[in-house]
């Protein structure tokens, strides 16, 4: 709520004077308020719970495991992500495009793009919200219940617009399990859950941003993904719930 109150004199002029472009408008409000939350963190750790180095405690440790986490877990979505849409291509569901000279700036700026959302979103969701959970309930709840604000928190948006994304929820929900399976299989460190999770998006980025690939329509978007999105579509959802079987048969080792 404190987050909430500092946050919102700033965000909403933002909202009200740019909404002529939302993307401009989301990357502003969402970095304006990690960019808080990362300066209340001391503050939430010092009197809150007595933990000074809140960071280490969410698994956000600059070690060599955690760096090694990161780039397998890079390599892990990347993987996931170039391999679902091999399979369609095979399939005949997409057609694959000549790449652009500018492919290799699309790849650098997805890159950081992926690493920013990765690191975020891992940072609230896998770091402060399931730390906060785990102190009060058991492993099993804090997992579902992280999991699924994880996937309510991204349809923080009208109506309309929640309606025409709805497809996306479950994938969403499957890979908030699976990014805590993730954490859990590295004895609680951040780097895997983030080199994933920017690994899905900077594949995705590449290929959509790059212009690599264009659908065939042969199949309906329920399969392939609503809206080009390929988490949206029964492909995507069985490929995520491979990956989420994946980590939880690794946290259980």
């Amino acid at each position: 709520m404190i987050l909430l109150l500092l946050w919102l004199p700033v965000a909403a002029p933002i909202y009200l004077f740019l909404n002529y472009d939302p993307n401009l408008v989301t990357i502003l409000t969402m970095g304006l308020l990690f960019g808080i939350f990362l300066l209340f963190l001391p503050f939430w750790g010092k009197k809150v719970h007595q933990q000074p180095r809140l960071l280490k405690q969410y698994g956000l440790a600059g070690t060599r495991q955690n760096g090694l986490n990161l780039l397998k877990g890079l390599s892990i979505g990347l993987l996931f992500t170039f391999s679902l849409f091999a399979l369609e291509g095979l399939l005949g569901w997409v057609k694959f495009s000549t790449p652009q000279a500018i492919l290799p700036r699309i790849i650098l700026e997805g890159f950081f793009s992926a690493l920013g959302i990765g690191l975020a979103e891992e940072l609230v969701f896998r770091g402060w919200l399931l730390d906060e959970l785990q102190r009060d309930y058991s492993p099993k709840t804090s997992l579902w219940a992280d999991a699924i604000i994880f996937a309510v928190s991204h349809f923080l948006k009208s109506f309309s617009e929640i309606i025409r994304t709805f497809p996306t929820f479950p994938s969403l929900l499957i890979l908030g399990l699976t990014l805590v399976w993730a954490k859990r299989s590295t004895g609680k460190l951040l780097g895997l859950p983030i080199g994933i999770h920017a690994g899905l998006v900077w594949g995705y980025y590449i290929l959509n941003v790059g212009k690599l690939v264009e659908y065939s329509h042969q199949v309906s978007p329920w399969i392939t993904g609503v809206d080009g999105n390929p988490i949206a579509g029964v492909m995507g959802l069985l490929f995520l719930s491979f990956l989420a079987f994946w980590m939880r048969k690794r946290s259980l080792n």
